[in-house]
Formats: structure tokens, C-alpha cells, sequence
């Protein structure tokens, strides 16, 4: 079973969010975890966006891998159009905060992060909280 999120980052103003899917992992402990400790830097989680959709988040962007292998760096990221070549997997633009968290609850994503303000900002099942 996975545990489906959205991450994203807000320009300063907040008038456009530019927003990913990861598939695994996306409670507070596994990418919250990943984000706060390894994403801070916003050059980085720009990079991070240009992956596009990821099946999980790792400390490092990473190079390409082999999608199907068993032996998976883990410690890189693992996207779907980079590592398996799948198409129309690019980051998603929204016009606010609004409209981007309504656009992943069609996914059933159970946890958004944003970047925003210089802290990530979680908003979750039951309420919305900043990683520290």
C-alpha cells in the first residue's frame, strides 16, 4: 500500500504553484522526513520539480537508473518520465494554494507539502502543520 502526496512550491507572491506526485512513502516521516532535512534550498526544490512525478523522493536528485531494477539506489530519486520514460509526467502549474490542493485530492493524495515563505507547510488529513 502506498501513501500517495503532492509537493510544491509557491513563487513569492503565492500567484502560481508549480506541484509533483509522489506515489510512496508521503506521510510526514518518509517525505516530510526527506524534504525538511535534504529540500531546502530552493534552487534545489525547483530541480526537484523538474524530475516531474516521482514514484519516491530521495536525499539526492540523482541520475537516471533502471526503473524495474531490484537493487534501486534509494538514496536518489525515482521519477516516472527520467527513470521509466513515461510521458506527460511533468510538474502541474496552479493559480493558488487553492486550486492545487483540490486538483490532488482527485489523486487521493493524503499529504501536500509547500514550499513556501522558506519552510515547507504540510497539509494533511487531519490538519496543516510546518516541519521544523
Amino acid at each position: 500500500m502506498s501513501t500517495r502526496s503532492t509537493i510544491a512550491i509557491a513563487n513569492e507572491d503565492e500567484s502560481l504553484i508549480t506541484a509533483i506526485y509522489c506515489h510512496f512513502d508521503g506521510y510526514p516521516e518518509g517525505v516530510g522526513a526527506v524534504l525538511s532535512q535534504h529540500y531546502t534550498d530552493p534552487a534545489k526544490i525547483h530541480a526537484l520539480m523538474q524530475l516531474g512525478n516521482l514514484s519516491y523522493i530521495g536525499p539526492e536528485l540523482g541520475v537516471q537508473q533502471d526503473f524495474d531494477a531490484k537493487d534501486k539506489d534509494r538514496n536518489q530519486c525515482l521519477a516516472y518520465g527520467r527513470d521509466r520514460g513515461e510521458t506527460g509526467q511533468e510538474a502541474t502549474q496552479h493559480p493558488s494554494v487553492e486550486e492545487w490542493i483540490v486538483h490532488y485530492l482527485y489523486q487521493s493524495c493524503e499529504y501536500g507539502y509547500l514550499f513556501t515563505n522558506g519552510e515547507w507547510v504540510v497539509f494533511g488529513e487531519v490538519e496543516t502543520f510546518i516541519l521544523s
